[in-house]
């Protein structure tokens, strides 16, 4: 009879073995992005991903079945991310929503700061993924927003913010958080991604908080 030590489930081995292959395809996952970023979706071969990631051709097709499903996996990782950050900093906010959007925005940019690579790629090749990659990648990016449209709902409800349309507020705000990857050769000039989020949560809360409520959110509507 196996002792507990060595069930499935608490073997060493087998979690060492976890932890290996989550090491690896997170390599190849980053590799994927960097290279596809440079060089366009179709400029890239499984050989250059290979050289890129410092792997064989034969380990990375241990992973993935083609170049395709790698590019879906660089795109889903990234919204995955997001899936899981973003609701952990709203429920570490609090229950104030306005500071629960501003928590939000804030996770939203750090993932996109952290996978800039692969952010960028969902903007530009997400039309070489099959119609199904497509339809997988817009129903996650959807999801991903609700933490933000959930927190505007109640920062209406609750008249800490104006009457607006929660749906295309949390679109802007993804799109600003989007717009650090996109436009980062030029604002890394002038901001660290900090400043980003503090000036672009200011210009966006500004407009959006109640104006007999402004003097209770002057930290994120004046930041030094």
């Amino acid at each position: 009879m196996s002792s507990p030590a060595r069930s499935r489930g608490n073997d060493p081995g087998e979690a060492a073995r976890a932890a290996r292959a989550a090491w690896r395809s997170r390599q190849l996952l980053d590799a994927a992005a960097t290279l596809m970023e440079r060089e366009g979706f179709q400029g890239v071969s499984m050989q250059a991903l290979a050289e890129e990631a410092e792997v064989s051709v034969g380990l990375i097709y241990r992973y993935f079945g083609g170049k395709d499903e790698l590019l879906l996996a660089v795109i889903v990782d990234v919204l995955d991310t997001i899936s899981t950050r973003v609701p952990e900093a709203v429920a570490a906010a609090g229950d104030d929503p306005v500071e629960e959007v501003a928590a939000a925005f804030r996770a939203y940019c750090e993932v996109v700061d952290e996978r800039r690579h692969a952010a960028v790629l969902t903007y530009r090749e997400s039309r070489a993924l099959s119609s199904q990659g497509r339809v997988k990648i817009k129903a996650m990016e959807v999801a991903s927003t609700e933490p933000l449209r959930a927190a505007l709902h109640r920062g209406t409800a609750a008249g800490l913010l104006v009457d607006l349309d929660a749906d295309l507020v949390a679109h802007d705000l993804v799109l600003m958080a989007h717009g650090w990857a996109l436009k980062h050769w030029y604002l890394e000039q002038k901001l660290d991604l900090g400043e980003y989020v503090a000036k672009q949560t200011a210009l966006l809360l500004g407009s959006l908080v109640e104006p007999r409520r402004k003097r209770q959110y002057a930290h994120l509507l004046h930041p030094h």
